[in-house]
């Protein structure tokens, strides 16, 4: 089945959906022991229960360095249950398990982790974003249909997960604040929108994500549940513990909105595949895109777009997910050619794209679009050579990367080193430029000569017998070398650019030099005489 939406704002979607936002909260409570657990004894060793997953029941924790002190950050469920706490001392929980093993935290691999679930759960939705160090929430509204409802999509997410050896608990409401808090303190539970407050009032303040120098002055006046802070009138709440306390109140009961940042852009098209059978092969892979890229263009043709920049999306049964982008040098609609940008980048991953046991979702997004030409060619086919050279430097970029090509882009100054600069060819917008067309009346052209080979930073010479005062060198030694001085032509005086470089920079007077071996030099003076007293001279191009 190939499902294709324009996903350009999260509001586009809730107007859709005709309902409140419902957001996923995803809880890891155990993320840096699993990540641990996960590596010593496999991805499935929480499968067939901790007897069978595991081959000993040697407590794992994971610590770190707290006020000044060896402190546990992380338990598993062995450590726990044999007593040891977060934040406990290091010595006083090996005097009480001595066959403790301990793990020095490691906060970017778990980060990284993390980044990878979140990297999975974008088979469910793009709207994913990071909580903290262990969690995620997921903006879900519109999209639950695709996998039978709400009820459904939470028991897949949490049953995969679990087989991919992690601890996981979810909690779905209109909420983030409150989803949030179920996740945490209340387990795995779907909340509709007129039950917020009810299951929101047993919970303990701390659900509200406070911190806890909040929450232990809310327990000295007796406030310990989310429900006695509802009852209580709300003006001397927020005199006595300030207004971050209202404020997460009314963001656990929906009554602030709070907006879920995703961690990756939002494709403005989609296309996607799911597969009853993996695929390994990439010529499958190449065959599968162009296929999910027919998805692609009805979209694209209803708004009169074409794609600039295209991103494949590969899902491997394991759970890792791989991400290749391509871009395009005009905008594309042809799924043929979108699919022959990833052949090209395929081809340039070589044996870096591991399939392992398979791919089973194959997504295209389109990360960047832009006005679609589709007028006609004329019949001298300059429409065709065009696109003969947008395929070059697709295929060349897509291979190599797209500074791999580079074009001169003009700017405005008439400093020579600052009137050009080279971008990659794949960024620039398409343009027909008419090769021959005569300059607009009123409007100079330069005809002086420039060297083929520009220094990008001049070179200082050292110059003998100089015609005073404006005259060229007649031998100068540049690069270990002299030169003897037949021809010269010049000056060419370029002013300074003041309101870039300030009032003090100096003239200058650029001269073209023919040596008495043929060599062809592009030298100028930095200063006039009356600017400063001793100009010096510099090497800034050379002629073919």
């Amino acid at each position: 089945m190939t499902a294709v939406s324009w996903l350009s704002t999260p509001q586009d979607r809730l107007r859709l959906s005709n309902r409140r936002p419902r957001i996923l909260a995803l809880h890891f409570p155990r993320l840096p022991t699993d990540r641990i657990l996960r590596r010593r004894w496999g991805l499935s060793w929480r499968l067939n229960g901790r007897s069978n997953g595991r081959h000993d029941d040697t407590p794992v924790v994971v610590a770190g360095r707290r006020d000044n002190g060896m402190r546990l950050l992380a338990l598993d469920e062995t450590a726990e249950t044999a007593g040891l706490r977060m934040g406990q001392g290091l010595a006083e929980a090996r005097a009480i398990c001595p066959n403790l093993i301990v793990i020095e935290e490691d906060a970017a691999a778990d980060r990284r982790l993390l980044e990878a679930l979140a990297d999975w759960c974008d088979r469910f939705t793009p709207l994913v974003g990071l909580d903290g160090t262990d969690g995620l929430f997921l903006d879900i509204t519109g999209c639950t249909h695709l996998f039978g409802g709400e009820a459904a999509m939470l028991q897949e997410i949490l049953t995969r997960l679990t087989q991919m050896g992690l601890a996981v608990r979810g909690a779905i409401s209109s909420a983030p604040g409150l989803s949030w808090a179920l996740a945490r303190f209340d387990g795995n539970r779907i909340v509709a929108e007129d039950e917020q407050e009810g299951v929101l009032a047993p919970l303990p303040v701390a659900a509200l994500r406070l911190d806890d120098t909040l929450v232990q002055a809310l327990h000295k006046v007796g406030l310990r549940q989310v429900g006695d802070l509802l009852e209580a009138p709300r003006a001397p709440l927020a005199r006595r513990f300030g207004a971050d306390l209202m404020l997460r109140l009314d963001q656990a009961t929906g009554a602030d909105e709070e907006p879920i940042s995703p961690r990756r852009p939002v494709a403005h098209l989609s296309a996607e595949r799911r597969l009853a059978e993996p695929i390994r092969a990439q010529d499958d892979i190449l065959a599968l895109a162009a296929t999910v890229a027919e998805g692609l263009k009805p979209g694209l043709e209803a708004r009169g777009a074409g794609g600039r920049v295209f991103e494949l999306v590969l899902f491997r049964v394991d759970g890792q997910v791989f991400r290749l982008s391509a871009g395009a040098s005009r905008p594309l609609r042809d799924p043929p050619r979108i699919a022959k940008l990833f052949a090209e980048r395929l081809k340039g991953l070589h044996d870096d794209l591991d399939a392992g046991f398979g791919f089973e979702i194959l997504r295209i997004n389109v990360l960047h679009h832009e006005v679609f030409d589709s007028t006609q060619g004329d019949f001298e086919g300059d429409d065709r050579r065009s696109l003969s050279l947008s395929d070059f430097v697709d295929q060349v970029s897509a291979r190599l990367g797209p500074e791999a090509l580079q074009t001169c882009q003009l700017r405005e100054s008439h400093v020579p080193e600052r009137a050009f600069r080279m971008e990659p060819a794949l960024r620039q917008a398409p343009a027909r430029i008419p090769l021959r067309e005569a300059p607009p009346l009123g409007v100079t052209v330069s005809r002086a000569e420039r060297p083929l080979r520009l220094f990008a930073r001049p070179e200082l010479l050292e110059t003998f017998a100089v015609e005073v005062p404006d005259g060229p060198p007649m031998r100068f030694r540049w690069r270990r070398l002299t030169h003897r001085v037949l021809r010269a032509e010049g000056p060419e005086r370029l002013a300074a650019e003041w309101w870039r470089d300030g009032e003090e920079a100096l003239t200058r007077d650029y001269f073209r030099l023919e040596s008495d071996s043929g060599q062809r030099f592009w030298v100028y003076r930095q200063g006039l005489y009356d600017e400063v007293a001793h100009p010096r001279w510099f090497m800034h191009g050379i002629f073919a």
